[in-house]
């Protein structure tokens, strides 16, 4: 495949179609890896971003259920200790 080195302000840069970005789940981020000869853009997975404003809203909701039943309700805890 061949694309176009466009012009971006004083910088150029790569445009990457839709069907590019879907494929390999590029969202907003690529590590870009320096090979022999090579440049190889690998996608950046960020599973874990606006998990802090995710927990804020699960605490103002009062959404603080335990999911999982403690493990220590049934047991003498002074056994652990």
């Amino acid at each position: 495949m061949e694309i176009s080195i466009i012009k971006i302000g004083n910088s150029r840069g790569l445009r990457l179609s839709k069907t590019i970005l879907e494929k390999y789940n590029i969202k907003e981020k690529v590590e870009i890896l320096l090979e022999e000869g090579r440049i190889i853009l690998k996608p950046i997975d960020e599973p874990r971003k606006n998990l802090e404003n995710a927990f804020k809203n699960m605490s103002m909701n009062e959404d603080n259920a335990l999911l999982i039943d403690d493990l220590f309700e049934d047991n003498d805890i002074e056994e652990w200790i």
